[in-house]
């Protein structure tokens, strides 16, 4: 009896050891099953923080770069790996990722001093981050680098910002430019008028009339280019300050608007002994516009030409015409033309073209055709500019028929 009590107690205890492995089995197995779960999710909210991460920098208008401590480039936005378009930049030195050095610099004095960092980079077409895709010539870039907060004992991260700010870095030399050719251009008759008083009034001319007549003509002439500068100077200002939205929009003959300048330039047309020529094949034709803007467009259009050309013989033509929805408007002559080097300037507030011909600047205020191409963009149009010297030079303006 005593023999079979203990080998129940036996295998009593061999099934509740067996129970006891299973349940510990079973836990373990549990326990693995949810850290794996565990992980899985865990791996999940990482991808998805790391995706809406990407999203959101990628929504960046400006690109954003995450930089380790090494200078390798960790992560790029859409807006960088646009910006150097086929160029690699994952896992890649900085330096071998900017073509211009100088870009980089900022960045790296980051690294080396961990202090925020903000430089602004003007650069040559040639080393710009776009590439070939840069065709605006001179480029300007702000490049703004940071480090970022991290663990205690983690590498540093940086994160760099490239912003482009070559609109206005054009814009501000334009105006640069603006106010010292108007400065130039103002001194140069304001010198001549108060060296004429000066010997008018100090050396007694002015008790020799022949003398004095001639003087004061000479100060007219003068004054009156002051004044035609200032006033060219005042509608380039109101094309460009907004007001071009004001634009006094009603219909008109256009043919009035030709004959309009044809009067106004009569008596250089006269003594030059230019052929003028009107070609329309619609004589009614309406253009929808602001009609004080259209003269001043053919008045510069007209006299350029005959300025360039003061030679007897000279034809000039003036032509409109519907072209589908928009119309066309000319204006040629068959003058010593435009050399090919200065048609892509002959737009710019001031710009001559060197008549290398004479050897003699045409006078002028070399605003004129600053007016005409931004009085036709107000309109909504373009203007473009051929020119075989000797031969032909059209100045071919397209608009809409309609304006919105």
């Amino acid at each position: 009896m005593t023999t079979e009590i203990s080998i129940f107690a036996t295998i009593s205890a061999l099934v509740a050891l067996t129970i006891l492995a299973f349940r510990n089995h079973s836990s373990r197995k549990q326990s693995t099953a949810e850290l794996n779960a565990w992980k899985l999710r865990l791996e999940l909210d990482l991808k998805q923080a790391r995706e809406e991460r990407n999203r959101l920098l990628d929504a960046l208008g400006d690109a954003f770069l995450l930089v380790d401590a090494d200078a390798n480039i960790r992560f790029a936005n859409e807006a960088a790996r646009s910006l150097f378009g086929a160029r690699e930049l994952l896992n890649r030195p900085v330096r071998e990722a900017f073509l211009d050095p100088r870009l980089a610099d900022a960045l790296l004095r980051c690294l080396a001093t961990g202090e925020p960092v903000q430089s602004r980079v003007v650069l040559p077409q040639q080393t710009s981050p776009r590439g070939d895709l840069e065709t605006r010539g001179v480029n300007a870039w702000i490049i703004d680098a940071a480090q970022l907060s991290n663990p205690k004992g983690g590498a540093h991260t940086t994160r760099v910002i490239i912003r482009d700010v070559t609109a206005e870095h054009q814009i501000e030399q334009v105006r640069k430019d603006f106010v010292a050719n108007a400065s130039h251009e103002l001194r140069t008759p304001l010198a001549i008028i108060n060296g004429y008083l000066e010997n008018l009034l100090d050396d007694d001319m002015i008790e020799e009339p022949e003398m004095a007549r001639r003087f004061l003509s000479i100060m007219r002439k003068h004054a009156d280019r002051i004044s035609r500068i200032v006033e060219d100077m005042l509608v380039i200002s109101r094309l460009e300050s907004g007001e071009a939205n004001t634009l006094k929009l009603e219909p008109f003959r256009f043919r009035s608007c030709i004959k309009d300048i044809l009067e106004r330039l009569e008596s250089v047309i006269r003594n030059q002994s230019a052929e003028m020529v009107v070609i329309m094949p619609d004589p009614d034709l309406v253009v929808q516009g602001d009609r004080f803007y259209w003269t001043q467009v053919l008045f510069n259009l007209v006299e350029n030409a005959l300025k360039q050309n003061p030679h007897s013989g000279l034809r000039v033509e003036i032509g409109c015409e519907r072209v589908g929805e928009s119309i066309h408007i000319w204006v040629t002559d068959n003058g010593v033309g435009i050399p090919s080097a200065d048609l892509p300037h002959i737009f710019r507030r001031f710009f001559r073209v060197e008549k290398h011909h004479s050897q003699q600047e045409i006078k002028g205020t070399g605003l004129g055709l600053s007016i005409v191409k931004r009085a036709i963009e107000a309109h909504g149009g373009s203007i473009g500019v051929t020119s075989v010297p000797g031969r032909e030079t059209k100045f071919l303006i397209t608009v809409p028929r309609e304006m919105n």
